[in-house]
């Protein structure tokens, strides 16, 4: 990215202040992307947990398969999903508060003994399932931050703070040119001015 600049000295005044303004940001957004890269650390370890625990059920419910097809699966079904927005480092992530279950009424007289146990087991799954899926999001949006953060502290470090410091450099130097130029004809002329006084007397 090429940084565009005029040889003067208000040219000079801006650039300085974009460099300032990026040389005191670049601390903030390293720290920010650090933050990212821990969090998005931690929600991929919460992610292979929940994946686990939801393996284990799965293999909990697959156990008593052939019960299952006495199971009526109108009996349980997801009610209302509570959720609530966090912000961490910036990112605005949602985060699950609770879920809640309708359990159709059913009769304990007639229903097997085991459909309290199967209710609680497919409430069990379905919860994991939900929190394995708000984890994933989560994880995607911290992800997806996380590289844009990366992006702009690699833009700022590499590629603009140099690009303004090299800027700067040119301007300086062209204008101690431009003053070393000037007292070297202001010699000549007074130099020449004296000559020609020498002349006339």
């Amino acid at each position: 990215m090429a940084i565009k600049f005029q040889y003067n000295k208000t040219s000079l005044q801006q650039l300085e202040k974009q460099l300032k303004v990026r040389q005191r940001t670049l601390p903030i957004i390293k720290n920010k992307e650090s933050a990212l890269r821990m969090e998005v650390k931690r929600c991929k370890t919460e992610a292979s947990e929940y994946e686990a625990r939801l393996e284990k059920s799965i293999q909990a419910y697959e156990a008593m398969f052939a019960l299952w097809n006495e199971f009526d699966p109108s009996l349980l079904k997801v009610g209302e999903v509570h959720l609530n927005v966090k912000k961490i480092a910036g990112v605005r992530v949602p985060q699950l508060d609770e879920v809640e279950f309708e359990v159709r009424p059913y009769s304990l007289f007639n229903a097997p003994k085991w459909y309290a146990d199967g209710i609680q087991l497919l409430k069990e799954l379905a919860l994991t399932a939900i929190e394995r899926e708000f984890m994933v999001a989560k994880l995607n949006l911290l992800e997806h931050a996380r590289k844009k953060t990366t992006q702009k502290v690699n833009l700022f470090e590499k590629v603009q703070i140099p690009g303004y410091q090299d800027a700067l450099r040119k301007i300086k130097r062209f204008m101690e040119d431009e003053e070393n130029l000037s007292k070297s004809s202001q010699k000549i002329m007074k130099s020449h001015q004296e000559k020609r006084k020498e002349a006339e007397v």
